[in-house]
């Protein structure tokens, strides 16, 4: 297939299935894990900081590699990269299945990272460039589908999995479906190249690799280590500096590993600002309602899990709508409405309580949710839909690299916020008993959601600047 190839109902229809699969197998992996960290604490007798790292390094390893991915799709196809994506991801479940102990098992969980980070990227490369114009809000929205359904049922599928068999079904249940995905992608994907291939920019792939480990390690253990502790600045300081290295060599070098060059168009760079604005609130519900239901009001983690549920199947029925309306209203006034959404319903996240109601973390989570559907896709298709084709791998590389970076990000500083505001409370409060701890961590929660309540605000009036220009009219004949 080249740039000229036509575009079917067929083919859309056809691409859009092939893609779920890949789409809905990555994100069910990040999800179905977390409830069963204490299930492989005893198997292994490991204590948590290990374990951990089962979740931990997976999304490191999902973060590092997406810079990468524009370079491999140029040289490969972004078909094959997807083959190979999912070909490496099924093998690392068949992996993990037979860890011997909890470090080869995290290991196998790291490299099952590396390949996840590439499914994602790459399937929305292959929506921009396969798919027309006209359809790819709406193709974009089934690919959210897809990407949401894993988080929306993940946990409580894990919880059943883990309660009914134990935890190799978690990894066994990707097998199926990892092949499933092969199968249907090596037929509905058609195969195409839009660029040719270049040399190997080895001192792009060092830096930007360097930068993105020491800045995510950084983000993801500031918290425990402490923003001042030596290894945190270190490692700050050292991501940083490799990340300006890389940034000034990619501009100047003649065949970059990451066109940076698309920063060049409006539109995709306010969409990245505004993506990070969003990213970083929405990930202080998704890390701190959990937290405040397991710790708070004392459920069990499948049902905090299901207290979740709605919210993330209103994200997979809202998200077709959302790709239907963007045709009819344009970017502005969907992200508008999406955005206050999310801010109406994490100002009311705002004033829990030690008695608040899990009706009431339902029903917000699931306004919020709605709001997120609506500005997240809106968006991503703005910044990416502005994009020439042969640059989407690129800026879906640095679309998803900044997602992942600015959730570690979140999850670092509000961990941190909610550390300093609890014991704040608890000194206001004087005598320490277990009710005044629980309202002070509560009262913690609470200042975070205030936080990211502001945040969210800042991103109603950038709204704006998503504008698409009105074409010049011709000037008439003289």
């Amino acid at each position: 297939m080249d740039s000229s190839t036509p575009r079917t109902a067929t083919s859309f229809w056809s691409v859009i299935f092939a893609i779920f699969f890949g789409n809905f197998l990555a994100s069910l992996s990040t999800t179905t894990i977390n409830i069963a960290l204490p299930d492989f604490m005893q198997e292994f007798s490991s204590q948590l900081q290990t374990v951990q790292w089962m979740v931990t390094g997976f999304m490191l390893a999902t973060g590092i590699i997406a810079p990468v991915l524009g370079f491999l799709g140029d040289q490969l196809s972004y078909k094959r990269v997807y083959l190979i994506s999912l070909s490496g991801f099924t093998i690392c479940s068949a992996l993990c299945l037979a860890a011997w102990n909890i470090e080869s098992l995290i290991f196998f969980r790291i490299m099952q990272g590396l390949f996840s980070g590439l499914i994602m990227p790459a399937t929305m490369t292959i929506i921009y460039q396969v798919i027309g114009k006209e359809k790819q809000a709406f193709a974009l929205s089934l690919w959210s589908v897809a990407a949401m359904l894993g988080p929306a049922i993940g946990p409580t599928l894990g919880g059943l999995l883990v309660q009914y068999f134990n935890w190799h079904a978690l990894f066994l249940i990707n097998l199926p479906i990892g092949v499933t995905a092969i199968l249907v992608a090596v037929r509905r994907i058609p195969y195409y190249k839009l660029s040719k291939k270049q040399s190997f920019d080895v001192v792009g792939f060092i830096t930007v690799i360097g930068s993105s480990t020491s800045l995510l390690v950084a983000f993801s253990e500031g918290s425990t280590w402490g923003w001042g502790s030596l290894k945190t600045v270190a490692l700050l300081i050292a991501g940083a500096a490799m990340l300006a290295f890389f940034i000034g060599w990619e501009l100047k070098v003649k065949e970059p590993l990451l066109h940076l060059r698309v920063f060049r168009i409006r539109r995709f760079t306010y969409s990245i600002v505004l993506q990070a604005i969003i990213s970083i609130s929405l990930y202080s519900g998704t890390f701190l309602v959990p937290i405040f239901l397991q710790t708070v009001l004392e459920v069990s983690p499948m049902q905090a899990g299901l207290v979740m549920l709605p919210g993330s199947l209103m994200m997979v029925i809202c998200a077709p709508i959302s790709g239907r309306l963007y045709a009819r209203i344009g970017p502005v006034w969907l992200c508008m409405v999406g955005v206050i959404l999310m801010f109406i319903a994490t100002l009311m996240l705002s004033s829990l309580t030690v008695s608040t109601t899990r009706f009431y973390i339902a029903f917000w989570m699931a306004f919020r949710y709605v709001g997120i559907a609506f500005a997240n896709l809106t968006v991503t298709n703005s910044g990416m839909s502005a994009v020439p084709r042969e640059e989407t791998g690129h800026a879906s590389s640095i679309n998803n690299w900044i997602k992942q970076g600015m959730g570690s990000f979140a999850i670092g500083i509000f961990s941190s916020i909610l550390a300093s505001r609890t014991a704040v409370h608890l000194q206001a409060a004087g005598k320490v008993t277990e009710m005044v701890k629980e309202k002070a961590f509560t009262w913690g929660v609470d200042d975070v959601f205030v936080v990211a309540t502001v945040i969210v605000a800042v991103a109603i009036p950038m709204s704006f600047l998503l504008r698409r220009k009105k074409p010049v009219p011709a000037a008439p004949a003289a």
